[in-house]
């Protein structure tokens, strides 16, 4: 019996294809948007690609500078540091609750 061809190219194909993000919860998708409306000028907001900006930290390696949940008062209050040209902005707690889940979502 001879196995036809077409399952073995199959299957390594399926093997090479990266493994799929997981799925973003109604709130971390909620923040992907309001980092790709507010922050994407500058940082790279995925998990691949480098910033636009070249002072501006890839929004997947925050969390191994610190834990990104010590930016929720920032951004509630209103972040006025970061990168030498981030312009000083504010978001309300659930946006800020939003975009902290959705950095958390870039850490597995």
């Amino acid at each position: 019996m001879r196995v036809p061809t077409a399952l073995p190219i199959l299957a390594l194909v399926l093997i090479a294809l990266p493994a799929a993000a997981p799925a973003l919860d109604a709130r971390a998708a909620r923040g992907e948007t309001i980092a790709r409306t507010n922050c994407a000028r500058c940082h790279a907001i995925g998990r691949i690609g480098a910033s636009p900006l070249a002072d501006a930290p890839p929004f997947r390696d925050l969390h191994r500078r610190y834990p990104v949940t010590d930016l929720a008062e920032a951004l509630a209050e209103g972040i006025t540091t970061g990168h030498p040209t981030m312009p000083e902005f504010r978001l309300d707690p659930d946006e800020a609750q939003a975009l902290i889940a959705y950095l958390q979502s870039l850490e597995r």
